[in-house]
């Protein structure tokens, strides 16, 4: 009785899940169905791809960052630590002020960076 009972509940719980499963299934194809329709059947990824193909996308601007960090650093007492902290500022930030110091203002990202001990990472 008790193997009886256990194979019912197994059942019952398999067609259950069968069920939930069909549910999801027909949701799923209701919603692409009206997609196609809203779009006039085109599918959404085409229309995603459409989308990216036409947006133009922000790319920063290229920069010499040796150039630039030579020309910032050319006056440096210690030109090769100004240097390497340059061209690291130079690579995430994609802009080093002009001059050889001072004009941070023009470069936000430039003047935020900081080491870790919250002192200005940028020369």
């Amino acid at each position: 009785m008790k193997l009886l009972l256990s194979i019912l509940l197994i059942a019952l719980f398999a067609i259950q899940a069968f069920s939930e499963a069909k549910s999801v299934i027909d949701a799923t194809t209701t919603t692409h169905s009206l997609s196609e329709a809203e779009d006039g059947g085109e599918n959404l990824g085409s229309l995603i791809k459409k989308h990216h193909h036409h947006h133009h996308h922000h790319h920063p601007r290229t920069i010499n960052c040796s150039n630039e960090c030579s020309r910032r650093c050319s006056k440096a007492s210690r030109k090769k630590i100004c240097l390497r902290a340059c061209k690291t500022c130079c690579a995430r930030c994609h802009c080093v002020p002009p001059g050889t110091y001072g004009n941070k203002d023009l470069c936000p990202c430039y003047a935020s960076l900081r080491t870790h001990g919250n002192r200005p990472k940028c020369p």
